[in-house]
């Protein structure tokens, strides 16, 4: 079974770096941007990607805007949220807009692996050094 193609939109640098690189040494093919517009631009030029994960607070447009903007574009692809401080709005609004998952922040690497394997249909997984 081949494993889904990960997109990863943060405007931190560090943590786009090290969530790539997580997801490689774990068997995913993964794309890095840093905000929603760049996320949709990237998702309309490649179109192998399944799985999105985005931080709730980027410049240009939000992880919630870009949830909005995609499930307006029918889209199916499986969106995970993260982000430092999640407020029972933002909660509820990323729950009807259908997304996956919503992972606050310090989240264990195992917990996006866990989730990431669900979608995926993944059973096995690991941190690497």
């Amino acid at each position: 079974m081949s494993l889904p193609k990960i997109l990863i939109v943060d405007d931190d640098e560090s943590s786009r770096q090290l969530l790539s690189e997580v997801l490689e040494a774990n068997g995913y093919e993964v794309g890095a941007v840093e905000d929603g517009t760049a996320a949709r631009a990237e998702l309309s030029r490649d179109g192998g990607y399944r799985i999105v994960v985005a931080d709730l607070r980027m410049p240009k447009e939000t992880g919630l805007e870009l949830l909005r903007n995609l499930r307006q574009q029918n889209s199916n692809y499986e969106i995970i949220l993260m982000s430092s401080f999640i407020s029972s709005n933002e909660r509820e609004v990323a729950q009807e807009l259908g997304a996956h998952a919503l992972l606050e922040k310090p989240f264990r690497l195992t917990e996006l692996l866990e989730v990431v394997a669900e979608l995926a249909n993944k059973k096995t997984m690991s941190i690497t050094k």
